[in-house]
């Protein structure tokens, strides 16, 4: 049988591993087919700093930038004025301490497809 360094058998380590992965691909199946694949670049590239609540430095940063009203909770995933244009744009340039993200680690397409989920719920 082959062992990870702590003594843990491989399988063992794999299976936790899957095991992290697994909300995440559960998520993206919930959603209508036209989301999903922008919700699986969300989870790679924003979630870490984008999930709700405050350990997360992006819904951190958003909540004290909106305090009060409609993005309050600092959640992207949740606002309802959320521009295709502004995502695709902050993707690319960044600001304060989210990165760019260049072509080859977001491509176009995906790119496309993260601001398709992330502004399902802007209406017009």
């Amino acid at each position: 049988m082959i062992r990870a360094k702590a003594g843990i058998p491989v399988s063992v380590f794999l299976l936790a591993l899957s095991a992290t992965w697994a909300p995440a691909v559960a998520l993206a199946d919930d959603l209508p087919q036209q989301y999903a694949a922008g919700r699986l670049v969300y989870d790679r590239w924003c979630g870490a700093c984008h999930e709700p609540g405050i350990m997360h430095p992006g819904t951190h940063a958003l909540m004290v930038k909106y305090p009060g009203g409609r993005r309050a909770t600092g959640v992207i995933t949740e606002w309802t004025d959320l521009p295709a244009t502004y995502v695709s744009y902050m993707v690319r340039h960044g600001m304060s301490v989210m990165p760019q993200f260049r072509k080859t680690e977001i491509t176009d397409a995906e790119l496309a497809a993260l601001a398709a989920y992330l502004c399902r719920n802007t209406k017009g």
